[in-house]
């Protein structure tokens, strides 16, 4: 991989990276109005913080320029100079949203334009809002920094030292920057401001033993080095992502308070600075006292060579009366808390869902071919064979399981997306509405969650446009001024449920019938008697629209349309229930993956097909009885029957049912209903292939699969066939249900 090849690598690296944080910083935003929280507001400026960093390595610049914006009046709002209100909230949501278009052009261009008007205007709001004469610590200019002593012989230290430093020591850092770090565009000022917001800086030395004389001095050449006496309850990787632009070129140690004896020495010895003078700045900073630097330094004399030199300090200390047990305790329990999260992070590995993708396919393949093996192993006397074959099988399924779960997602992302447009819609709309996100832990297929995005938003939009109604109508109602929509997710019987559900007025059954009488779907006695499900049914119709005026969010009779045949392109449904005055509930049931599932064989007039194997309940032997009307007695309960070989045919017309049937007894969707076969064939790992355009609309199948032997299978859509059931079952007297 050639220089450049990396470099789009490290780019696109970047782009997710830049991404992900800004997702973070509207979730962080949105949770300010709520109340400001100190912790939400660092994670926001170290968000920005890293944007700003990673751009400036690409150099691009107004990315960098418009960030730091965002980042001044974040550093004001954490050092408590600005306060957390409506409107500072409000311009950093709008910056936040330009920067997400500046980083979708460097991903689509590998440049962006940040010098726009609407940049300009945000850069305005955000100027205004911080205090005058205030300076980002980002962004502190090179003119800013204290005056030092130019000459070599004498050099200077300035000292910060609060009394009773050496008790309060957290972390000792170590700092030398790298000549070039000032002509890479990072400021040594700018990280200790930064490092000041994540703790408190008790002790800090300036190190001028570098500069040079004054005729032969580089004003763009870094010569400073730090000795930092630093309090905070942060990690160690925290502080040393504070510094990860410039580590490659600079030399940075970190060391807990009372560490080795060993990791001091270490570090004095690894210093350009005399030995015994880094020992005196130890103390001058307050890292050690007098008694705790005399005591390292003769066990270190002492213990040359041994391995006792390695010996914690913080225990010699406590033997030699220098500090108390509770701290070294404490010092030690926040190390291994440190080992443990950076061990945790070095077991995440990111890869790119194209080649998941290829992975998963190619287990579909495997799957199809072990199915093959095993068949052929069943037709062989060969036991080794037999044996071989079921261990490969079992191998398989394994594989297969381990794999989907790869591409497995929490749901939770794409609902947190939505407090956002809920956010802006209900300002828009003069509403107060309230998102309620429950189930955020429900995982489904990522290629799913990706693909019911555009669906989930028109249903939360027209439950905020037409549903919720405006505040003083919900008050002459006697319901509470602020409306809630609710998105909940969980798994029921082998698939996903999710729910969009608002506390609004409800759908209209006389508007939406008679626009349908209006536009000729149908007749006025036919609506007269049409079901209330039907009825819901009639506004996902193209163009079917109830609105009375047209708006930006809804009206024009489409979005709808698009739902539904977005659902069940990916094999999903959508049901909807509502009653008038207390709201309306949209229910998508949706597969749990479009790749591979564990299914269940049935033979029906010579054909196979395949039941989700989550949609079983059990299986039985099927008696009929001269008085049965498509209902059997399964222990007290009446059970509906759907017999396949007359919904799907197949075989011979006349050709005569076999002497033993058996029913599965199948539920989905909260009901259940029994499928009557002709032979049941067991489990079957299935490989789901999409139907062709011709046949992607037929009821009751929603895809097919590759047999071990070649043949082709359809896989039964339990949700549709159960649906079918329910019309029958409307058509059956009560009388004969209870005969």
């Amino acid at each position: 991989m050639n220089f450049e090849q990396q470099m789009q690598q490290a780019l696109q690296s970047f782009i997710v990276e830049a991404q992900e944080l800004l997702a973070s910083m509207e979730q962080g935003l949105l949770g300010l109005e709520a109340g400001a929280d100190p912790e939400a507001v660092n994670a926001l400026f170290r968000a920005a913080h890293t944007i700003k960093g990673s751009a400036g390595l690409f150099g691009l610049d107004g990315i960098v320029r418009f960030t730091h914006h965002l980042e001044s009046l974040l550093d004001q709002m954490r050092a408590g100079k600005v306060e957390t209100r409506e409107d500072a909230v409000n311009t950093l949501l709008d910056g936040r949203d330009l920067l997400a278009g500046l980083v979708d052009q460097v991903a689509q261009s590998g440049t962006c334009e940040a010098d726009t008007p609407a940049a300009q205007a945000i850069v305005a709001r955000l100027q205004s809002l911080q205090q005058p004469g205030a300076k980002s610590g980002a962004m502190v200019t090179r003119e800013a920094m204290p005056r030092q002593n130019t000459s070599h012989d004498e050099p200077q230290t300035v000292t910060v030292l609060p009394q009773g430093a050496a008790a309060t020591a957290t972390w000792h850092i170590s700092l030398r920057f790298g000549p070039d770090c000032l002509r890479n565009g990072m400021d040594p000022l700018a990280f200790m401001r930064y490092l000041g917001g994540l703790g408190e800086i008790v002790g800090l030395a300036t190190l001028t033993d570098a500069l040079p004389a004054l005729d032969v001095m580089d004003a763009e050449t870094s010569y400073l080095g730090f000795e930092v006496n630093f309090r905070s309850d942060v990690s160690k990787e925290e502080i040393e992502s504070v510094f990860e632009f410039v580590r490659d070129d600079s030399a940075i140690s970190i060391l807990p308070a009372h560490s080795r004896i060993g990791d001091y020495i270490e570090l004095i010895r690894s210093l350009p600075e005399d030995d015994a003078r880094v020992g005196e700045i130890l103390v001058q900073v307050g890292t050690l006292t007098r008694k705790e630097l005399a005591v390292a330094l003769s066990t270190q004399q002492q213990e040359q060579g041994a391995e006792g030199s390695h010996a914690p300090l913080g225990e010699i200390l406590v033997r030699e009366g220098a500090t108390h047990e509770p701290i070294v305790q404490a010092a030690l329990d926040k190390q291994k808390q440190i080992k443990g999260k950076l061990l945790r992070d070095s077991q995440m590995l990111r890869v790119a869902a194209d080649k998941l993708d290829i992975l998963i396919n190619l287990v579909g393949e495997l799957v199809i071919a072990s199915a093959g093996n095993a068949l052929h192993a069943q037709r062989s006397d060969d036991p080794a064979q037999h044996e071989a074959a079921a261990q490969v099988t079992r191998l398989v399924e394994e594989i297969r399981e381990r794999a989907l779960k790869l591409r497995m997602v929490e749901i939770g992302e794409t609902f947190a997306r939505f407090q956002r447009v809920v956010r802006d819609t209900s300002r828009e709309l003069g509403k107060d509405i309230a998102l309620v996100i429950q189930g955020a832990d429900t995982e489904m297929d990522k290629t799913l969650v990706e693909r019911i995005a555009d669906p989930l938003m028109h249903l939360v939009r027209n439950s905020m446009d037409h549903g919720i109604e405006a505040p003083d109508v919900r008050a002459a109602r006697g319901k509470p001024a602020q409306g809630t929509l609710r998105l909940s997710a969980c798994h029921d019987s082998g698939s996903i449920l999710i729910e969009v559900a608002d506390d609004g007025g409800g759908l209209n059954r006389e508007r939406i019938l008679a626009k349908a009488v209006e536009r000729g779907l149908l007749s006025a006695e036919a609506a007269a008697a049409m079901p209330d499900a039907d009825v819901w049914n009639l506004i996902f119709e193209p163009g079917f629209s109830t609105a009375e005026k047209l708006t930006d969010l809804s009206g024009r009779g489409v979005g709808m349309d698009v739902v539904r045949r977005n659902i069940e392109a990916i094999r999903g449904t959508i049901d909807i229930q509502s009653t008038a005055g207390r709201g309306t509930t949209m229910r998508l049931r949706l597969p749990l993956t479009l790749a591979i599932i564990d299914g269940f064989m049935v033979d029906s007039a010579g054909r196979t097909y395949v039941l989700p194997l989550d949609a079983v309940v059990e299986c039985m032997e099927y008696h009929p009885g001269p008085r049965q009307l498509g209902y059997i007695n399964l222990r007290g309960e009446a059970l509906p029957l759907l017999h396949l070989r007359d919904v799907l045919g197949g075989g011979d017309a006349a050709q005569a049912s076999p002497l033993r049937r058996n029913v599965v007894v199948v539920q989905a969707a909260g009901q259940r209903a029994g499928l009557v076969v002709d032979a049941l064939l067991g489990e079957y790992q299935t490989v789901i292939k999409p139907l062709g355009a011709l046949f992607a609309h037929l009821q009751g199948i929603s895809g097919s699969t590759i047999l071990g032997n070649g043949d082709v299978a359809l896989i039964l859509d339990v949700t549709a066939l159960l649906s079918r059931v329910t019309r029958q079952a409307s058509a059956v007297p009560s009388a004969a249900i209870a005969a």
